[in-house]
């Protein structure tokens, strides 16, 4: 009986651990020296700037609009148009490239081969910006700060575009939260903040070494190419203000296809997460064995589920335990809100709180999809315009 109540009692704080490692970093970052902030080169680097687009080309001009207007003059735009009907596109100009695959490829990362092996000259960097996206003036300006530092990849913030139903609120409101977590603390601490899926660049050098010979199937391709660099011991780099704007899921359907994807890539990848810290370990990497934590964490709301059931036992089981489930749920709350205050939340995401128990259960559904995730399409469906919402601040 008392292996029984120890085995469990373990069980309790490996899942309260992801509750409490943010506050452990928050209070980390507090007390290391932050890195000193990088002067602008005095030349541009060349940037190839791929844009991808699957089925859809809806939102492209809006993008490359937004392109055109970056405060930057030496970059080229590749966007390719798999399974496209590309005979209304017409950019007024030279610097846009449209590519259009003869066969379907249906694969992020072929696109982004596809578009190298068509690139028009050498470029130092490439940027992966989804159709749905919009670029703030300064975004290439702010990812020489960190390739000026001799980073290889760097990641930017992925903004919300949208804020127009609660369902997008609630995804800009997680997305926050492990922004400021996966990205603002790991890299502030001395690891490497995580990749996005857009958003991120990289020496294409560099990109070309981590995946042009990996068969990368169904979503996650961000994941594989973040083992990548962390087992090749690499950082990856947080730039706060290198902003692209991205489009929130905004109705239930597309939020439980999307989380299903999701799921997926974290069953597919956890293990190699688990990994990653055996590897930090042997190899005395704080950066690969803070990642591999992360990496192998489960979505947040399998940890807020295995917390409310945990709890529930304790009630007849381990009363004690209760304390440490008050002290990480305490933890988790500080942190959550820190996020939402740092990076500005509006009060339409501070309303839509009270619709998590809802996000929660649609999450819930879409594990009942994590076996057909990879049937499901990769195409977003885009139910919102090409502009950023005007909310109430």
């Amino acid at each position: 009986m008392d292996i029984i109540y120890s085995v469990w009692t373990v069980l309790q704080i490996i899942i309260g651990f992801n509750l409490i490692l943010p506050l452990f970093l928050f209070i980390a970052k507090s007390i290391l020296a932050k890195e000193a902030p990088r002067p602008l080169p005095e030349s541009e680097y060349d940037y190839a700037i791929i844009v991808t687009a699957y089925e859809q080309t809806t939102l492209l001009p809006s993008v490359v609009d937004s392109i055109l207007k970056l405060d930057y003059k030496n970059y080229l735009v590749y966007i390719v148009a798999d399974n496209c009907d590309i005979s209304t596109l017409n950019f007024n100009s030279s610097a846009v490239i449209v590519l259009r695959p003869e066969e379907v490829l249906a694969s992020n990362t072929k696109s982004h081969f596809y578009a190298i092996k068509n690139f028009k000259r050498e470029h130092d960097f490439l940027t992966i910006i989804d159709s749905d996206n919009l670029v703030e003036p300064q975004y290439l300006n702010e990812l020489n700060r960190f390739f000026n530092a001799g980073y290889i990849a760097v990641q930017g913030v992925r903004a919300a575009k949208n804020l127009n139903t609660s369902y997008a609120c609630l995804d800009e409101a997680g997305d926050m939260y492990y922004r400021f977590i996966d990205r603002k603390l790991l890299y502030e601490v001395g690891s490497s903040a995580s990749l996005a899926g857009s958003g991120m660049a990289f020496t294409t050098a560099y990109y070309r070494e981590c995946l042009e010979f990996l068969n990368i199937k169904g979503a996650g391709f961000d994941k594989a190419l973040q083992m990548e660099i962390l087992n090749r011991g690499k950082r990856i780099a947080f730039a706060e203000n290198a902003i692209v704007y991205d489009e929130k899921t905004s109705k239930s359907g597309q939020l439980v296809n999307q989380r299903a994807r999701w799921i997926n890539t974290w069953f597919k990848y956890a293990g190699q997460g688990v990994k990653l810290i055996g590897s930090g370990l042997y190899n005395l990497n704080w950066n690969q064995f803070l990642c591999g934590i992360v990496f192998s964490r489960p979505p947040l709301f399998i940890i807020v589920g295995l917390t409310f059931l945990s709890m529930v036992l304790d009630l007849f089981v381990a009363p004690v335990m209760l304390l440490f489930w008050l002290f990480a749920i305490v933890s988790f709350f500080l942190i959550f809100f820190t996020a939402l205050r740092h990076f500005r939340a509006t009060k339409a995401i501070y309303r839509a709180l009270v619709n998590i128990p809802r996000f929660i259960f649609l999450q819930v559904l879409s594990l009942m999809k994590v076996r057909s995730a990879n049937k499901i399409s990769t195409a977003t469906v885009h139910y919102h315009d090409s502009t950023i919402d005007q909310v109430d601040k």
